[in-house]
């Protein structure tokens, strides 16, 4: 039988044979230690080479912060404090912020026995003038008020008193002793549009959180809904409003005052839905107020009636559109135009009308002498009447 030789040791003993498995195994770990080192050598700077062809920006631990690029040829994000997107909201808000106030009304409460406490009530304002008036909501003064205390940004508190209210549009007047204040700036709310910046500032209950800022878009504009006494077209805003903001200002991007906080839609499972009175609103009445203490309301001479009250009522009538008119004032404006009884309103002021609200909330944005445009449907035809309204009766005093 042949026997294969074994290896002899300088001992001259015979050497065990090794197993071929720890020769594989020796192979293979030094195969991956060198693949391991190419690839820390290799692939970084391939991956480098890949960014710098495509032009990707990294930041360096200089870059990020506004400094020089790196040595590696890598672009910074040159992202600084500054570039931050929301710092338009910053700067309106340190500009208009020192003009809104906190308004607290102490008021006397009674209960179901007769019995009178005192009770407060807070709210915000915006400072219209540098010697000391001041605008807000009539519901945030309203009331049996005993004392109404207004909370300055400079931490002063002084007591106001009430220059004029006007129910009607939820608005009022109030005034400080004081000199040297700063002062909000009107924007034109006619401009608005939809999707823009809305920036709100208020005293959300109470003045524990005075001055918050919330932020968000103008959802939508004349939109009509019934506010103190009357109809009023309003500003929709998400940003949130809450109550206390009920005075404070709504803002755009530039800082002006486009709108005054003035309701939130509280309904169980609508969020995001809150509402201003129009800057342009705001300023023919607070003007108003303060050279004369009192509101002008304009007057048509007209009644009217919804299309589904004139079903219900006149139901010989056939509308679809517009508002019935049901009578007219003998020697009004209206009557002056000649409008008749059983004409249908469709438009009023350059502007199509479906329901009664909206033409009230319309001819309330109109003044004493104005003239203004009526399209009426009469026997299927079209005709436009031009009146000159004249001051109501009932104008708020």
């Amino acid at each position: 039988m042949d026997v294969e030789p074994q290896e002899i040791h300088e001992t001259g003993k015979p050497k065990p044979r090794r197993s071929r498995a720890w020769s594989y195994l020796l192979v293979g770990l030094v195969g991956a230690i060198i693949g391991g080192l190419l690839t820390s050598a290799i692939v970084p700077r391939l991956i480098i080479e890949q960014m710098e062809a495509l032009q990707i920006s990294l930041p360096s631990s200089a870059g990020y912060w506004g400094g020089e690029s790196s040595s590696s040829g890598i672009q910074s994000t040159g992202y600084t404090p500054s570039g931050d997107p929301w710092q338009v909201v910053v700067d309106a808000a340190e500009k208009v912020s020192p003009a809104v106030v906190g308004i607290v009304n102490t008021k006397a409460v009674y209960d179901i026995f007769g019995r009178q406490y005192v009770s407060d009530s807070s709210g915000s304002g915006v400072i219209i003038t540098s010697d000391g008036y001041i605008v807000t909501n009539n519901h945030v003064i309203s009331g049996d008020s005993r004392q109404l205390t207004v909370f300055l940004s400079d931490r002063r508190t002084m007591e106001a008193e009430i220059v004029g209210t006007d129910p009607a549009t939820d608005l009022a007047v109030i005034k400080i002793d004081a000199t040297g204040l700063p002062t909000a700036v009107f924007g034109d709310s006619d401009t608005l549009k939809p999707g823009q910046l809305a920036i709100a500032i208020g005293n959300p209950l109470g003045m524990e959180f005075n001055r918050s800022v919330t932020v968000g878009a103008i959802s939508g504009l004349d939109r009509v809904l019934r506010i103190g006494d009357g109809y009023m077209r309003l500003v929709q805003t998400d940003a949130v409003i809450n109550p206390g903001n009920s005075g404070g200002p709504l803002i755009n991007g530039g800082a002006q005052v486009i709108g005054l906080n003035s309701a939130k839609l509280n309904v169980e499972a609508v969020e995001g839905m809150g509402f201003a009175i129009p800057s342009n609103q705001v300023k023919r009445i607070v003007t108003e107020i303060m050279e004369t203490g009192k509101v002008r309301r304009a007057f048509a001479g007209l009644s009217l009636m919804d299309r589904t009250e004139a079903r219900i009522y006149r139901p010989t009538v056939k509308i679809d559109r517009g508002i019935y008119v049901y009578d007219v004032v003998s020697g009004g404006p209206a009557a002056k135009a000649g409008i008749r009884q059983g004409d249908v309103v469709i438009e009023f002021a350059g502007r199509t009308v479906n329901d009664v609200g909206t033409f009230v909330a319309l001819i309330s944005e109109l003044s004493p002498g104005d003239n203004v445009k009526v399209k009426v449907l009469r026997d299927g035809q079209e005709i436009e009447f031009t009146i000159t309204l004249v001051e109501a009766p009932s104008s708020t005093r």
